[in-house]
């Protein structure tokens, strides 16, 4: 069986936690805390699986595979059904650059362990680390938008769920988990509300996972 070692409030465990469900992959969760313990992820015994001290690890047989977007892409080529990728080449790769759009330019400066350095090691007041937050959320949001006028249908790109859709909806739960308002991305919104009615979304949400805490 696949092992996911994650955390239920990840956004980068949460793309793989929605692959798997899409492609109907069951794994075994392997909680790794970021937050108890100064950090499990920062644990020796982790650093075995993860040198980068990150979540997500995936082990598949033989297989140690850490960043999300390799991740995704490795179930897709090992399970190939359904797709998480469209056929057509343009299309593909723009998909691609969607989901990076979101999980190399977006996501990292906005990553618990980069706003943890603002606070702890620069001095930043909460109401600046959420200034920068918000910053650099809404840049990326404005651009994914215009983006999306070009490639959207019922999803990022036409009407099949890709890997994009697997970023957004993260990003978009971390956005809202942060307060950011959202009516300037009315695109956006209606991919995600429709992303949010597929059960595998619904099975991959942070609240549902066996480790979330409320």
């Amino acid at each position: 069986m696949l092992k996911l070692y994650g955390y239920w409030r990840s956004s980068a465990a949460y793309r793989v936690r929605i692959a798997c469900a899409l492609k109907g992959l069951e794994y075994e969760n392997i909680s790794v805390n970021l937050v108890n313990n100064g950090g499990e992820q920062l644990q020796p015994c982790y650093g075995v699986l993860n040198p980068n001290h990150l979540v997500p690890t995936l082990q598949d047989g033989d297989l140690i595979l850490n960043q999300s977007l390799a991740i995704i892409e490795y179930l897709d080529e090992a399970y190939p059904e359904p797709s998480l990728l469209p056929d057509e080449p343009t299309r593909r790769a723009r998909a691609r650059a969607l989901a990076q759009n979101l999980a190399i330019d977006c996501h990292p400066l906005n990553n618990l362990r980069v706003l943890k350095y603002l606070t702890a090691e620069l001095g930043v007041t909460d109401q600046q680390k959420m200034a920068w937050y918000h910053h650099w959320l809404k840049t990326a949001f404005a651009g994914f938008e215009l983006q999306l006028e070009q490639s959207a249908g019922l999803y990022c790109v036409g009407d099949q769920v890709t890997m994009a859709d697997l970023c957004l909806v993260p990003q978009v739960y971390n956005a809202e988990r942060f307060q950011l308002p959202m009516a300037e991305y009315p695109l956006i919104n209606g991919i995600v509300h429709r992303c949010r009615e597929l059960s595998p979304f619904v099975q991959a949400a942070p609240e549902n996972q066996p480790d979330a805490v409320t």
